[in-house]
């Protein structure tokens, strides 16, 4: 393929993009699990250091629920009651987004995921793939690569983590468009070069992409 034909690298969000995501079914069930109705520090846009360290691994799923209990007065709630509420975010995966990557894989692009998330959420939707889809390693049977900020240690909106994935798949920034549905996330990315798909509300990754990738521009030849 010659430079002036070359598909762009796709980096995808998970949530809201590839899974649909309501943060609010998470506030809510947390501030019902509350006896004096504690909102916690967990939005879209921002959380608490707590959250932030759960993501990066820096601290275990006892810690964090431990946390829950002492900064949210979650003290009488048990540990299932916990990941319940922490899980009730996740919604579903439509089958037509991973059809899509499917196909956008087979005709030559490179894909991987960078999401900020945690061991609890990833075994939920993991088994869930695999009940419904069959995808024995979850969401990493649809990508290249997958990259997990608890993994990782880094999260987003931090320039680090995009810059260790541009070096391990060894992308250019301006060949790269990252597809993903919080905004700084995207300011971070395009303050590194790396070209933007901002899925904002009710856009999905199906119908907003197609159009991205024809728009997409290529190096001259």
């Amino acid at each position: 393929m010659t430079a002036a034909h070359r598909l762009p690298n796709l980096l995808l969000d998970f949530g809201g993009v590839i899974i649909n995501i309501d943060y609010n079914r998470t506030l809510e069930a947390m501030r019902a699990l509350s006896r004096v109705g504690s909102t916690i520090g967990f939005t879209q846009a921002a959380q608490s250091e707590l959250f932030d360290d759960l993501e990066t691994g820096r601290i275990t799923p006892d810690g964090f629920r431990q946390g829950l209990r002492t900064h949210y007065d979650l003290h009488h709630a048990t540990d299932a009651e916990l990941d319940a509420a922490w899980n009730a975010m996740l919604l579903d995966v439509p089958l037509e987004r991973l059809e899509y990557i499917r196909e956008l894989r087979r005709e030559g692009y490179q894909t991987a995921l960078l999401s900020n998330t945690n061991s609890i959420h990833i075994a939920v939707i993991n088994e869930m793939l695999r009940r419904e889809y069959g995808l024995q390693q979850g969401i990493a049977d649809v990508l290249d690569r997958v990259f997990y900020s608890q993994e990782v240690g880094l999260r987003k909106p931090g320039t680090e983590i995009f810059e260790h994935v541009l070096r391990q798949m060894n992308w250019q920034p301006a060949e790269t468009l990252f597809i993903e549905d919080s905004i700084q996330h995207i300011r971070t990315a395009e303050s590194l070069g790396i070209r933007t798909l901002f899925l904002a509300p009710p856009l999905t990754l199906t119908e907003a992409l197609p159009a991205a990738l024809r728009a997409f521009p290529h190096p001259a030849a």
